[in-house]
């Protein structure tokens, strides 16, 4: 017959492959239906900590600033990340914690890394199932990985990882072997930790960056006095200014960025003389900040905590209340360092008054040995604020031991009364700061320091009980007794610290390694380890 026969064994072998292949294209559909589930993946990172006041404070912004996690058992989620905050027990610590650095050791609140184990559902164990019985191969599903997505660094990030360094180098320097320095090596009594001191000062060598804003004209901005005892503000703005080691050009590469104004510049030439206004020193100061804010994100980002200002003038801290953010984030470099009026040693920056009459320290440094000092103790200066009345209230012409004048005697030099004397007095005047402090180390005196709520030069690092003697105002009458109480060998070695720890206060043209500009940078670098700045975009 002419028709097309349908055999038995060709009908049996399309009859089998039909049947193979209904459950693999049942297999595939479900799998790609009900693989992985990529919602039980958490991302972890550290969260952004902005250290303030002691504590962790919540700082946020309409713009693109920086957010800090105040509550450990908060959660927030952001473009389809988890960022689940912990409190930092055992973990990283800020650096300048009691043990070595004087401020406060509240721990802040940090991200740890959560860690979920992938355990396939009951769908996919269902295929798995099906795809044992349809193959006849008994084993546990795995689902495919899926590719991780690789997080950009930016250059903020590598920063912050740069000072996440930078603490461990020196919390493993804290117990540690001395590092060898060819100029100066720190050691001794004068420093609250010197390991721990001479770590950090190398690391703000190696890696610290300032970014200096080039907007505003002199006087006012990138200018200062250097001649008065105010000097330090224009010292200071010049040698940063000048400096290649620490400035950058570029702001994306900074640790902090310095308001280069003149607080001693704004009252000669913005504030009307006897107008008892603030008013117009504010407004520039407002200006200014919302110049640059408006120019750079990079005030926005940080809420002004990566930002800070110098001043020696008497209404430095006035200034800084001109903005909220300015005196509430920002670092602060005082030398009318109060805590009564809100300075706060955990944030803020003591840095000493220096009248330099000439411009130069040459003529001023140096005096005889402790053996070689007659008088017990000196002091002369006007009736400025009200700790200088009671100290010429109890002692001027009333003992030859300790010489208290308002005014000095025709042809007796001042600073020839300062080499005399084993103990220089210094009361604080209408301001707790007072360049006699440094006038005292300059020419080898121990210093006495007759003030209350003052915090002394670069506390964080320098150990002041170690040379120098502290005196309430309520112990100014007992205060021969309590100088007699030092023995003379005690008194020995007070005054050689005095000369150990001199270099941190001379200014040089240009600076020199550990003088006071390099501490001043110095302590503002200790701020900056801190605290963490994070970016939101």
């Amino acid at each position: 017959m002419g028709g097309v026969r349908w055999g038995r064994p060709e009908s049996s072998s399309s009859m089998k492959l039909f049947l193979l292949m209904v459950p693999l294209v049942l297999v595939a559909g479900l799998v790609s239906v009900l693989g992985p589930n990529p919602s039980s993946w958490l991302f972890s990172a550290n969260a952004p900590v902005l250290y303030l006041e002691g504590s962790v404070t919540s700082s946020s912004s309409t713009s693109s600033g920086a957010v800090t996690v105040t509550n450990p058992s908060e959660v927030k989620q952001r473009e389809g990340l988890v960022v689940v905050a912990v409190e930092n027990r055992g973990g990283e610590k800020v650096i300048s914690d009691d043990t070595d650095f004087n401020h406060s050791s509240t721990p802040p609140f940090s991200v740890q890394a959560i860690q979920t184990p992938q355990q396939p559902n009951k769908d996919e164990q269902n295929v798995s199932q099906l795809w044992a019985n349809v193959t006849g191969v008994n084993e546990s599903y795995l689902p495919p990985e899926r590719p991780k997505l690789q997080r950009k660094f930016s250059i903020l990030d590598r920063t912050e990882a740069g000072l996440r360094q930078a603490r461990a180098a020196i919390r493993e320097a804290r117990n540690g072997n001395q590092t060898q320095d060819i100029d100066y090596v720190p050691v001794g009594p004068m420093y609250n930790n010197a390991n721990a001191f001479h770590r950090s000062y190398l690391e703000m060598e190696k890696q610290f960056k300032v970014f200096v804003y080039e907007e505003g004209e002199p006087p006012v901005f990138h200018n200062g006095p250097c001649k008065s005892i105010y000097s330090m503000e224009g010292n200071f703005i010049h040698a940063i200014e000048m400096n290649d080691q620490f400035r950058t050009r570029d702001p994306e590469e900074a640790h902090v960025f310095f308001l280069p104004f003149s607080v001693a510049m704004l009252v000669q030439f913005v504030y009307v003389r006897d107008s008892h206004d603030f008013g117009p020193i504010k407004k520039t100061v407002t200006d200014y900040v919302n110049v640059i804010g408006g120019r750079y994100p990079y005030w926005n980002r940080s809420l002004g905590a990566d930002h800070f200002y110098l001043a020696c003038h008497d209404w430095g801290p006035e200034t800084s209340r001109s903005i909220p953010n300015l005196n509430k984030n920002s670092i602060r470099v005082l030398c009318n360092a109060n805590t009564s009026e809100g300075f706060k040693p955990s944030k803020d920056v003591s840095f000493p008054e220096i009248n330099l009459q000439t411009g130069s320290i040459n003529g001023f440094i140096g005096g005889p040995s402790a053996s070689r000092r007659p008088l017990l103790a000196f002091f002369a200066g006007g009736l400025h604020g009200p700790i200088r009345p009671v100290l010429l209230e109890h002692w001027e012409n009333k003992d030859e031991d300790i010489q208290v004048h308002k005014y000095l005697p025709k042809g007796v030099s001042y600073y020839e009364m300062l080499r005399k004397s084993k103990f220089c007095l210094c009361p604080s005047g209408y301001e707790v700061a007072s360049p006699r402090v440094v006038e005292a180390i300059y020419t080898g005196c121990v210093p006495v320091l007759i003030s209350d709520h003052y915090v002394p030069p670069f506390n964080d690092v320098l150990n002041w009980k170690s040379f120098s003697v502290e005196v309430s105002v309520k112990d100014i009458p007992r205060l021969k007794e309590i100088l007699l109480s030092i023995s003379p060998r005690q008194y020995i070695r007070m005054q050689r610290r005095v000369g150990q720890v001199r270099r941190h206060f001379e200014v040089h043209s240009p600076p020199k390694r550990y003088d006071v500009f390099h501490m001043i940078l110095h302590s503002v670098w200790l701020r900056r380890l801190n605290f963490r700045v994070h970016d939101d975009q």
